[in-house]
């Protein structure tokens, strides 16, 4: 894999700041790497999260507001733990440095909240018709994958083999 492709670009940070937001109500964080890798994942791929959906028996009227694929401006990869994207740390520290999201320590590690101007950054996003499917997705993932980073790894090394049998460093 050549290393430009996993630069951060401002898609990345607007899809990593939505979801971030949208687990950032009431005080609360989205808990660690892991959970931000596997949330991620379903929000990039939508024929993933499709599947997803209908593994956790979600209605019908959910799943079918998903298309069943989106233009994805960056491929992630299998690393160790499943899905990943070794522009997280770009990512993550770029909408730190701008003050949309900061670092949250919680029992197992760090988290990420957003900050109020992310908030009103992600809801401004939000507004425009392009982002409105990622953050209808990201509600879907809320409302249905709200699980630890461990177990959201479980679930898909379970249920998409096709992820879990990859090897290293392949495209995904």
């Amino acid at each position: 894999m050549h290393r430009d492709l996993f630069q951060p670009n401002e898609e990345s940070e607007g899809r990593i700041l939505i979801l971030v937001a949208c687990f950032s109500r009431n005080g609360r964080c989205l808990e660690g790497w892991t959970k931000l890798a596997k949330l991620d994942f379903l929000l990039r791929y939508p024929m993933f999260l499709r599947r997803a959906l209908r593994i956790q028996n979600a209605p019908e009227s959910v799943i079918n507001r998903i298309p069943e694929s989106l233009d994805i401006e960056t491929k992630m990869v299998r690393y160790r733990y499943g899905p990943w994207d070794p522009a997280y740390y770009a990512i993550l520290g770029r909408l730190i440095g701008k003050a949309l999201i900061e670092p949250i320590p919680y029992s197992h590690g760090v988290g990420y909240r957003a900050t109020s101007l992310g908030l009103s950054v992600a809801e401004k996003l939000c507004a425009v018709s392009e982002w409105q499917r990622v953050r209808e997705n990201a509600i879907a993932l809320l409302r249905r994958f709200d699980l630890t980073g461990t177990n959201l790894t479980a679930f898909i090394y379970e249920h998409f083999p096709e992820i879990s049998g990859a090897k290293w460093g392949d495209a995904i």
